[in-house]
């Protein structure tokens, strides 16, 4: 005899218990450094020190305002966006060029190309750091836009490279024979088939590419140090190494810089993560 729909549905969901609670567990370690970060930058120093995870009795909103003025954050958040727009721009373009190739035109050695661009993924960047820095004051290229522009598009072409080669492979080999038979070009066949239907591997790859020029901290530091040119990850870390013990100011400049990290993020998540899911990560 079957046992009964309900019976079956409880025995399901007993069964999942773990995984649910692993899930909550995560999401807590997720959100609770998020939750205390935001309500601490509305608070006094004080206030943080007696009841870090409590609400704020009176909520300080002029801690954005000092904030934002003390810390410079206009300027640097200008200079993120170049940075950042500048680089997805170029990474892209070559990114695309470089993953066609190495996907539909059967290039000699293709694979052990692939397989160099996954291991210069895995390679810290730090490694090559020092000879670099000399070799950008030897051509003048210190504290400049394009010096960083082409560190940045160095650092993460590998890795863009690599997510569309992969997700052009996935694209049926049918459908590139059929417009090469019209008599396609490989240039038509990159711009009028390849480009519109690897549009989530490309937003993919410009959204992960974005967020790590925003964030990135260590060469912004080496090779922009002039106060002027900060980005938003060096510019809060010389915000927070003047303010001190002032937690508040601190948070809130802290929140200044996520907050157009998430809102980007939560604009996005559901092309990203198609992006990821239909062939970005494929080999």
């Amino acid at each position: 005899m079957l046992p009964a729909p309900a019976a079956v549905i409880r025995n399901r969901n007993l069964s999942n218990l773990p995984n649910y609670v692993l899930l909550v567990v995560l999401l807590l370690f997720a959100l609770l450094p998020l939750y205390a970060l935001v309500v601490n930058a509305f608070k006094t120093r004080v206030q943080i020190a007696f009841s870090p995870f409590g609400l704020p009795r009176r909520w300080l909103f002029s801690n954005f305002n000092i904030a934002w003025e003390q810390g410079q954050f206009a300027t640097s958040l200008a200079n993120s966006i170049v940075l950042a727009a500048a680089t997805i721009f170029f990474v892209l373009l070559f990114a695309g060029l470089a993953g066609f190739a190495l996907a539909r035109l059967k290039l000699p050695g293709a694979n052990y190309l692939t397989f160099y661009f996954l291991v210069a993924i895995a390679v810290p960047p730090q490694f090559y750091m020092v000879p670099l820095f000399f070799l950008w004051r030897a051509l003048g290229m210190l504290n400049t836009f394009h010096g960083m522009i082409i560190i940045y598009v160095a650092l993460y072409s590998p890795f863009a490279i690599y997510l569309l080669r992969s997700y052009m492979v996935t694209i049926p080999e049918e459908f590139v024979d059929a417009a090469r038979i019209d008599g396609a070009g490989n240039w038509q066949v990159f711009r009028r088939l390849i480009l519109p239907l690897s549009w989530p591997g490309y937003m993919t790859a410009g959204l992960v590419v974005g967020l790590s020029v925003w964030n990135e901290f260590l060469f912004a530091q080496t090779f922009m140090p002039r106060p002027e040119l900060n980005t938003v990850a060096t510019s809060l870390a010389a915000f927070q190494r003047r303010g001190g013990r002032e937690w508040g100011l601190t948070n809130a400049g802290s929140v200044i810089m996520i907050t157009p990290v998430i809102i980007l993020f939560l604009v996005l998540q559901r092309r990203f993560i198609h992006g990821l899911t239909q062939g970005g990560l494929k080999a």
